[in-house]
């Protein structure tokens, strides 16, 4: 009984001196996730065409939805991780898209609207080519061409080369498969991204 006892209390007083550290560093992650975060401006669709024409970038839209579990997922993980965050932003015009969006978007002087038969906006579909699956990632250059549809979720270190593929043209000269055999081991390295 005593061993018993003696073995609770040492236990409870383990416990009691890791779980403040244990907390503080569950308080960091969270504290580092949201400086990420915020490093990250999301900009609106309406937005980005007029910021291209003056500063020009290539634009990315995170397409999703209020119920896809997945694309929380990646707000939370892939947006909020620091190496993705400053990447979109020296290179792209991020932008947040709810496919669902009821109200009427004007995109490159053409007002696209919620159509039911859908469950989606029209610019959805446009983007999506159809395909309705979320989250997906659109890729357009700087004056709102379409360069590339990415859909399903992705980690932070699967939608770095993606970036770097499209922000720094390589998509124009390189197969992707030629990319990410040839080039994006050291481009990695260069960056600082490995």
């Amino acid at each position: 009984m005593k061993r018993t006892l003696c073995l609770f209390l040492l236990v409870s007083a383990i416990t009691a001196l890791i779980a403040p550290a244990a907390n503080a560093q569950t308080a960091s992650a969270a504290a580092a996730e949201q400086t990420a975060s915020a490093t990250l401006k999301w900009y609106t669709i309406d937005e980005v065409l007029g910021l291209a024409s003056k500063n020009p970038k290539k634009i990315f839209i995170d397409v999703y939805t209020d119920w896809c579990g997945w694309c929380k997922v990646m707000d939370r993980q892939t947006f909020t991780d620091p190496r993705v965050a400053a990447y979109l932003t020296a290179n792209f015009y991020p932008v947040k898209f709810n496919a669902e969006q009821k109200t009427d978007v004007v995109f490159d002087d053409k007002t696209y609207s919620f159509r039911p038969e859908y469950r989606a906006n029209e610019l959805a579909v446009a983007l999506l080519q159809g395909k309705m699956s979320f989250p997906t990632t659109v890729y357009m250059n700087t004056t709102g061409q379409l360069l590339s549809v990415v859909p399903g979720f992705q980690k932070a270190d699967g939608i770095l080369p993606v970036l770097v593929f499209f922000a720094e043209d390589y998509y124009m000269k390189l197969s992707w498969e030629d990319f990410t055999r040839d080039v994006w081991p050291a481009k990695q390295k260069q960056l600082g991204l490995n």
